[in-house]
């Protein structure tokens, strides 16, 4: 008998979490969706979603009018139910107006409730302090409290190692600390996550840019070049990212691009990161105070001289994606990053052209689809996608 009640209380919480998932996934849906979504009986659909009511994890949000039959009660998740929080951190060292700080809040049917940029100096502030103020002051727009965010995810221009508790190859003062991210645990919330922010540029592409179909599946995989001040990659298995054994994969920055000279051996930042594009720029008449900016300036100018600019650029950049390539031979790569964007078709024009004489393998090259900011956007898909699974997966135990 005991086995027989467990299997039911099983079978009823399984039910449950499908009914829930389809309105997390679908949106306001009538029973009737719902029993044709599930299969479940009418008496079966009905018990599940008074569960999900008096669980506070579903709502009424209105009736069908004006179709054939009576008219129906309309069910949505809660979004109140729970909140994902995301957290950017930027290295903004160069930079007298770029905020170091970016952070989000949504509830749990994915809608924002609040966002904020915050300008801090990274010298003189602690980052447990300032990310905790970041958290507080969204989740004041928000109305909520601290307390009330189920998770929260930190994109961080570096490589974070779980097993040391420190972040790797991040030039931000204080974020290399050895037990940073404990800290915030437990100052903020157990539950915080963190990774590289050219991951989850690649979540946000995947969720919301070009790798992702129109009908809603998903492309079998790309490779995100990351084209800024800083370079990165991520590399998306059918929605998995390859991170590596040290969460290092993609710190592609870090290649080494020919042999060892006088002055050391050069790598692929050398190559095409944010100041090479600037001098490489002002050698072809486009001077600019940043990379993105004088790729910006060529591209509006359109003359020949910005063609030979934009072409010795790609050429750069084919050199550390052809390795890419050769190694990975995935389905798209999408080039993303604040280079990118300045150069839109006419870069992606250019970069294509040139890998397609840098190596026999012809790889579709597309521009980001994301035009905000890609690793806010990524790290909130992240927390939210990780609420919602907790969630799911809570009601079938």
């Amino acid at each position: 008998m005991a086995r027989l009640a467990g299997s039911s209380r099983l079978l009823r919480a399984i039910n449950e979490s499908a009914a829930l998932g389809h309105l997390l996934e679908r949106g306001p849906l009538t029973r009737g969706d719902l029993r044709a979504l599930t299969r479940l009986s009418k008496p079966t659909t009905s018990d599940v979603l008074r569960r999900l009511e008096e669980a506070g994890l579903a709502m009424i949000v209105g009736r069908t009018s004006g179709g054939p039959g009576p008219n129906a009660d309309v069910y949505a998740a809660n979004p109140n139910a729970a909140y994902a929080a995301a957290v950017s951190v930027r290295d903004t060292l160069g930079s007298a107006t770029m905020p170091a700080l970016a952070a989000a809040v949504c509830d749990l049917t994915g809608t924002l409730r609040a966002r904020a940029e915050l300008h801090v100096d990274p010298r003189a502030t602690d980052p447990v302090d300032a990310v905790t103020d970041a958290l507080a002051e969204v989740c004041r727009q928000a109305g909520i409290s601290l307390r009330q965010l189920d998770h929260v995810q930190v994109a961080v221009p570096g490589s974070y190692d779980a097993r040391t508790d420190t972040v790797h190859h991040i030039d931000v003062p204080g974020w290399s600390r050895p037990g940073l991210v404990g800290e915030l645990r437990r100052r903020v919330l157990k539950v915080v996550d963190v990774d590289n922010d050219v991951n989850l540029a690649a979540v946000a592409e995947r969720h919301r840019g070009v790798a992702a179909h129109p009908d809603g599946g998903a492309a079998e995989g790309f490779a995100l070049l990351w084209l800024g001040e800083g370079i990165g990659l991520a590399i998306d298995l059918a929605g998995t990212l390859l991170r590596g054994a040290r969460q290092g994969a993609g710190e592609i920055g870090y290649m080494p691009i020919g042999l060892p000279g006088p002055d050391g051996r050069p790598d692929f930042q050398d190559l095409v990161g944010g100041p090479a594009v600037e001098v490489l720029a002002r050698e072809h008449g486009f001077a600019a105070r940043t990379g993105p900016a004088a790729v910006a300036l060529a591209v509006a100018a359109g003359t020949p001289e910005a063609a030979a600019f934009l072409a010795a650029l790609a050429e750069r950049i084919a050199v550390g994606l052809a390795a890419v390539v050769a190694v990975l031979d995935p389905p798209l790569v999408v080039l993303a990053g604040e280079v990118s964007q300045a150069g839109g078709e006419p870069l992606r024009a250019a970069v294509e052209a040139a890998l397609n004489t840098a190596g026999p393998l012809r790889t579709p090259i597309s521009s980001t689809g994301v035009t905000d900011d890609a690793a806010l956007l990524g790290a909130l898909d992240a927390a939210l996608s990780a609420v919602r699974e907790h969630l799911l997966s809570g009601l079938q135990f």
